[in-house]
């Protein structure tokens, strides 16, 4: 099975000087990254719902957030992983895992393991089940979930008020390297009046254009790191490309994630926020970015 025509696929294959650049990850990155001492604290989660009028977004960190509309509630990508393989996690996930309260919905935005950790979602209760890419159900079909929801691209999924939209990306879905039939995709989540896009892994493609064009979108959690990536696939987005995507949705905010958690990239871990910033003041819209802090809510 392809992936739908709306994404687009990265391909697997590592382009010319990968030896190189792993051999720089591994001892740039990897190595020093074992040996430092995790940062952070991880909170409780503020469990009053927000008014009417607003939604709470809190980075838990990497991708993970926990979405809090005045009725509804979600938890995007959870992952409270310490470690990925040799990769250790720098700093510690916002919320105790253990605090966060039963949710209406898990969305997972594709199966690769920093977006789908399966220990995480053992422990996460969720009312109406968990949502996943075609072709993920079997990943998740046994981690305690009342339901697992399966959406194409463009699909949508209407649950107590709250609609939820599985958009494009470019990036790619195998979570080893024969299952290249899964999906990927971002998610818009709609309730309470607020729109809240969730942008999964993407590099940057024509298709943000397009997402803004069929919904009205309030904030945008856009990645903006990993984008050295030590394969040389075009996979995720630079700081530069995030606020042009960011730009193409026509947002009202942009939230950046996927950077500072886990070295996943050999650029420096505090360059993409400082790019993104430096990017946004020379467009004139810094007023627009709001940087987040692990494990504290944003109101908007």
């Amino acid at each position: 099975m392809n992936p739908p025509s709306e994404n687009k696929y990265s391909g697997l294959a590592p382009q010319k000087g990968w030896p190189g650049r792993n051999a720089k990850f591994l001892r740039h990155r990897i190595v020093p990254g074992m040996f430092s001492r995790r940062q952070g604290a991880m909170l409780e989660p503020n469990l009053e719902p927000p008014s009417e009028d607003k939604v709470r977004i809190t980075w838990i960190g990497h991708a993970s957030f926990f979405l809090q509309f005045a009725g509804n509630s979600v938890v995007v990508d959870p992952n409270w992983a310490k470690w990925h393989g040799p990769v250790k996690r720098l700093r510690q996930p916002g919320l105790r895992l253990e605090g966060v309260p039963e949710v209406d919905l898990v969305l997972v935005s594709h199966a690769h393991f920093d977006h789908l950790h399966k220990p995480s979602l053992k422990i996460l209760q969720s009312s109406d089940g968990i949502v996943v890419p075609m072709g993920s159900k079997t990943l998740v079909s046994r981690l305690g979930f009342s339901t697992v929801h399966e959406m194409k691209i463009w699909d949508e999924l209407k649950i107590k008020g709250m609609e939820i939209i599985h958009t494009p990306c470019h990036h790619w879905g195998a979570r080893y390297v024969h299952d290249t039939h899964r999906d990927y995709g971002g998610y818009l989540v709609k309730a309470g009046g607020k729109s809240v896009f969730h942008c999964g892994d993407s590099t940057y493609f024509e298709g943000f254009e397009e997402i803004g064009k069929r919904h009205e979108i309030d904030i945008a959690l856009m990645p903006i790191g990993a984008y050295e990536s030590p394969s040389g696939r075009d996979v995720h987005m630079n700081p530069e490309q995030a606020v042009q995507a960011f730009i193409d949705l026509g947002a009202k905010v942009l939230i950046p994630m996927h950077y500072g958690t886990f070295p996943l990239g050999n650029e420096a871990l505090e360059e993409p926020v400082e790019r993104l910033l430096t990017e946004a003041d020379r467009l004139g819209i810094s007023e627009k970015i709001l940087i987040p802090e692990e494990g504290v809510g944003i109101e908007w």
